[in-house]
């Protein structure tokens, strides 16, 4: 399953600064690192939730396959984020590397001990769970209560604030992700993205059209703000 990339311990992170989690209490910690290639499962839904996980680069999907065979994805986790942090001994979902992908390990009993002594990585693992539980909430409305072309406004609204700083969100998941994570279609998902495109809110670059120009982000906002 695991593909190692650093094989030289001098190059390895062991910080919990290096997931983020600044402070000086912390002692040396083992991180590993590992490369998925696109597709490649990084752990499946119901096996050992052993390790924590963070994007260094890359992307990556949590997904359940539900009983028709159908695909609901529940999260996207992005270079920087942190994912596989369960409340259980077990994974909920399936995880999968979205494009060529380079995670961050850390043993979760690893980070629990740290965390007993150190009250800001035990603060940070807190903000996560909270952060999660918001996620999930707001991901729970958005499939419940917004029409097609809401959810459509409020992912790319999703994405806008997580790949931060650009006009141009280059999007590393496909229409087909896009639509099993808000419950729809690939054809009106499709659908939604032409909408917006003819009401000159997005514009397309390139021939994939997962590069979205955001030609009125308040536009946008109030689309997703009608759900």
């Amino acid at each position: 399953m695991f593909v190692r990339i650093t094989t030289d311990p001098t190059h390895r992170p062991n910080s919990l600064r290096d997931l983020g989690m600044t402070s000086g209490l912390n002692p040396a910690v083992s991180l590993s690192e590992f490369s998925y290639k696109k597709g490649t499962e990084i752990y499946g839904e119901k096996e050992p939730a052993d390790y924590v996980y963070q994007v260094k680069t890359g992307a990556v999907r949590s997904y359940k396959l539900l009983s028709d065979g159908r695909r609901q994805i529940g999260a996207f986790h992005l270079a920087g984020d942190i994912f596989g942090l369960e409340n259980s001994d077990s994974h909920r979902f399936t995880a999968e590397a979205i494009v060529d992908t380079t995670v961050r390990l850390i043993r979760r009993q690893t980070l629990k001990l740290v965390a007993d002594s150190d009250p800001v990585v035990a603060n940070n693992l807190l903000s996560m769970t909270t952060n999660n539980l918001q996620h999930a909430e707001d991901h729970m409305l958005l499939l419940g209560r917004k029409t097609s072309l809401e959810r459509v406004a409020a992912f790319i609204l999703e994405m806008d604030q997580r790949l931060t700083g650009a006009d141009v969100i280059a999007l590393p998941m496909s229409r087909r992700d896009i639509a099993d994570y808000l419950g729809l279609t690939l054809e009106t998902v499709s659908r939604a993205l032409s909408r917006l495109h003819e009401f000159g809110i997005i514009d397309f670059v390139g021939n994939t059209q997962r590069q979205i120009v955001l030609s009125d982000r308040r536009k946008l906002a109030t689309i997703d703000l009608q759900g």
